[in-house]
Formats: C-alpha cells, structure tokens, sequence
C-alpha cells in the first residue's frame, strides 16, 4: 500500500568548486560498479527495508546491498535460493481499495478515526480539514515541498492531513527517501504518523506479528517525520519531548474491521521501536567503509555467471540470524553458507551470544568433549562456554546411563 519511489543514492553534485561533492560523487559511482554499471536503476530504499536493516545492524552485506540499491530478490533468484516476499496481486489491489475508502472523504476520516482514539475534538464537516497538493517533479522536489507544507500546516492552526508526502533520512551516509502512507498534522503543530494496512481488526484485536511489522514501519517515518520537523524549524533536530508541535509518540493503525471495508484504528505506541530504530541506524557503518573493503572490480551484476556473483557475494561479510527470514531476501542463501561453514549463526542471536568465542558447531563439540578442544572459532579451556559445555554433556551422558540401567 505504501509506495516508495526515490532512490538511495546521494544527489551528484554539480559545483565543481565545492569540495565536499568529490566523496558523494565518488561513493555514487563506486554504488553504481557494484549494482552492475550507471544503466542499472537502483532499486530504492523502503521503510520496511530500513526497519529488518535496523533490526540487524552487523550486517554489512545488507547494508552495502540495499545501499547500492541491488535488487536483492532478483539477486537471490540468480544465486539458485529465491525466496517469496512481497504482497499477492490480490491483496495489494485490496489495500490499495481500502486505502482509497479511507481517504475517499479528503481526510476527514482518518481525522475523526484519530480524534475517536486521542481524544481531541473532531471536525465536523470534510471543510475543515486541509489536503495540501504535494506533487512536485522528482523525489528530492517532493520532500522539499512536504516541508513546506509542514511549515504551512503548522501555522494554519488547523486539521491538516498530507497525503503520501515524501520524506528522508539518512542512512549509513546515505540519503533515502520514504513515503509514508499519511502524516496527520494536529491544530497546535503535533504530527501524527498513519500506517493504513489491509489486515483485519478483528472483535478489537489483530495478529500480534502484523502489527508489530506495523510498529516497525511507523517508527522509520517518525524518525524522517523528526528530521522534518527539525529542518522546518531551521536547526535540523528533533523537538524537545515537551513541545506538543513534535512528533506524537503513538502512531494511527487503520486497518478493516472484522471482515468489512469499514476502518477501524487503533494508536499504537512506538516510542520503544523509535528508539530502537535511531540505536541501530547509528550503529550502521557508513557505506563508504563498506564499499572500501570491498575487493576492487567486485559487482553484483546479474548477468555474471552464477559462481562469480556468489563470490562476489561471499567477499561482503554476512551476519545471518534465523530472524533474517522473514525480512531479507538473501536469508536463504545466507543460512545455506551458514550451515555450510557450521556457524553457531545458524542457531540463532541467542545461542551465539551464550557461545562466547566459540563460533563454528565443529568448536562447540571439540568443547564439550574434552577440555583442550581443536581451536577452531577459538574458545580456551576455561572459557565459561566450554565449561559449561563440558558439564552440560557429563550431566546428559549420567542422565544416558542412568535410563540405560533403568531399562535392563
């Protein structure tokens, strides 16, 4: 339901005079080699992509991947381990029908559903909410004017609803533009992100893992959502948490009740995943960084043969979780290069971090059979992993014999 045209790259820089253009122009070309040449279109950043990025901020294969804007699913697919992500005809037709119902009234509804869960007075006629056209020519033209709408907004004093406007936020030193599927500007300035989603509420409830994805989502657009508040406000930070003009901490859920067309809502609290979202993404090491270490002459290009783009691949360092597979497109074929090399990855972020330095399965027996080990992952004797180990496979190998007598 919520497009996201606009790409990940950096703007070039025309001015030769100015200094700081060379390392953008230069980051672009090098994203441009490794998506496979300038005539390749990068595929842009979403908020859903940004959310599973930020949840798994180690990973640097992901980062210089959806950075270079590689179409990852078309990737996984050349690599022999496609996967099946994405919205069924069927019900991307259904959200975007039921996104139309929504809004059909100028923003009206979503107002009244949002005063009906907040509290605030609502509008008694369509007349007294504003829908400012925020059509402008390319993404960057977009965002520029949805600030100025903000700024509009804000000192109308109205209900002002902004229909798919077009924000940024970097991203690992990256500009990325997002389109949220509305932004509800309250009459003292408070901004309100609105996620319009096709699955249902159902008797006042709805699936736990949705609306979390949900959360996730909303999350990314309220940091953007701050960083425009911020620029409208002429010093490009968010507002302090006392100013009512900020960014509210609960989002709009609108999604169809039972198994109507009709909206129902629900504000959802993001705050915990906001927070959350702004660690991560700063955890994020800068694409540069990335691109550097990788060998030169290295592409993504799907027109390579099937062992030269997994080489290329295998040269960007992975950080596979099983949490991976539900939110990126490679999850697949980095878990078979996982299981392959035996990594304790593989088991999952809570079984690598009880493991300490021990990283491969092959390293967890040698540990558990007896005190030296072979060293491979690392991992000394006395690690607390490998006494642990140790006395985990005494206590089971007791527990053996004892049900073996007990069986004779």
């Amino acid at each position: 339901m919520t497009t996201t045209p606009g790409t990940s790259a950096v703007p070039e820089q025309q001015n030769a005079q100015r200094p700081a253009a060379a390392p953008h122009s230069t980051l672009r070309r090098r994203l441009a080699e490794l998506r496979g040449g300038p005539g390749v279109p990068p595929r842009p950043l979403d908020a859903r992509a940004l959310a599973a990025l930020a949840s798994n901020p180690g990973c640097r294969r992901r980062a210089l991947l959806d950075g270079a804007g590689v179409d990852k699913n078309a990737l996984a697919s050349a690599l022999g381990a496609p996967t099946a992500f994405g919205q069924s005809q069927f019900a991307f037709v259904r959200g975007n029908a039921f996104e139309a119902r929504v809004k059909a009234d100028g923003g009206a509804e979503l107002v009244r559903l949002l005063c009906g869960r907040s509290g605030d007075a609502a509008p008694e006629s369509s007349d007294e909410v504003a829908v400012p056209d925020l059509a402008a020519d390319g993404p960057a033209g977009r965002a520029a004017r949805t600030g100025l709408a903000l700024e509009e907004a804000s000192a109308a004093g109205r209900w002002t609803v902004l229909d798919h406007p077009m924000l940024t936020l970097d991203v690992a030193g990256s500009a990325v533009y997002l389109e949220p599927d509305a932004v509800a500007v309250h009459p003292d300035g408070g901004l309100t992100v609105v996620e319009i989603k096709s699955f249902p509420i159902l008797d006042g409830s709805a699936d736990p893992a949705k609306v979390g994805a949900a959360a996730r989502q909303a999350a990314v657009y309220a940091l953007a959502l701050e960083r425009a508040a911020g620029v409208r406000r002429g010093h490009g930070a968010p507002p302090a948490p006392e100013d009512s003009s900020g960014v509210r901490p609960e989002a709009l859920l609108v999604c169809p009740k039972d198994f109507s067309n009709l909206p129902a809502a629900a504000l959802v609290d993001v705050r915990r995943q906001v927070a959350s979202t702004r660690r991560q993404l700063t955890r994020l090491a800068r694409l540069d960084e990335i691109a550097g270490a990788v060998p030169e002459g290295t592409t993504f290009a799907l027109s390579l043969p099937a062992d030269a783009l997994r080489d290329a691949v295998a040269s960007v360092p992975a950080s596979y979780a099983p949490e991976c597979l539900a939110g990126c497109e490679l999850a697949f074929h980095c878990r078979s290069a996982a299981r392959e090399q035996g990594a304790v990855t593989a088991l999952g972020r809570g079984a690598r971090a009880e493991l300490g330095s021990l990283a491969t399965v092959e390293s967890v027996l040698a540990a558990a059979g007896g005190p030296q080990g072979n060293g491979r992952g690392g991992g000394a004797p006395d690690e607390p992993a490998a006494v642990a180990l140790r006395r985990a496979a005494r206590l089971r190998a007791e527990a053996a014999d004892e049900e073996a007598g007990t069986c004779r």
